[in-house]
């Protein structure tokens, strides 16, 4: 029970850190999307061919972006789902949020690292830099709801055996 409360003030803060991601990412798709025709129109030919160029940042900036959206749908869906399941506390419900808690993590790494490669590119606007920028901090929060998670899993399934006496 120790974890319990971390775990929930952390997937919380996940669910909303998660939804900010998803609202930047949307707004800089649609804003690729709206610009894409008049700024690719003078790029070589490798680059015309990625549909959504978008006019902010550099080259890795689409694939950042759409899979900062990718990684905050999953994200969000993983704290709404993981706080239905950590409030109630048993055993497989534990399994379930560490697993889907696991996904998310691996999709916000992988998002964080074209962060990294946006960092390396220099100075971008705002929301993309805010975007950046919470992909940092949710990747570290996701990271520790997982462990708080999982330590509440192992604490539950400790106290499962000790009840059976060790049969199990």
């Amino acid at each position: 029970m120790a974890s319990k409360a971390p775990a929930l003030i952390l997937l919380f803060v996940n669910l909303v850190l998660y939804f900010i991601v998803i609202v930047i990412a949307a707004w800089a798709i649609n804003h690729g999307i709206e610009r894409s025709r008049e700024a690719a129109s003078v790029l070589s030919i490798p680059a015309r061919i990625f549909p959504i160029y978008l006019p902010i940042g550099n080259m890795a900036t689409g694939f950042f972006v759409i899979l900062s959206l990718l990684a905050g749908v999953v994200g969000f869906t993983t704290s709404l789902t993981g706080l239905h399941n950590v409030v109630t506390w048993h055993l497989s419900d534990l399994h379930t949020a560490a697993f889907s808690s696991l996904a998310s993590l691996s999709l916000t790494i992988l998002a964080l690292g074209l962060a990294c490669k946006e960092f390396q590119g220099g100075w971008t606007g705002s929301n993309l830099r805010t975007l950046e920028v919470l992909t940092v901090i949710v990747s570290a929060t996701q990271l520790f709801s997982t462990f708080a998670i999982q330590v509440g899993a192992d604490d539950v399934s400790a106290q499962e055996r000790a009840r059976l006496g060790g049969r199990v």
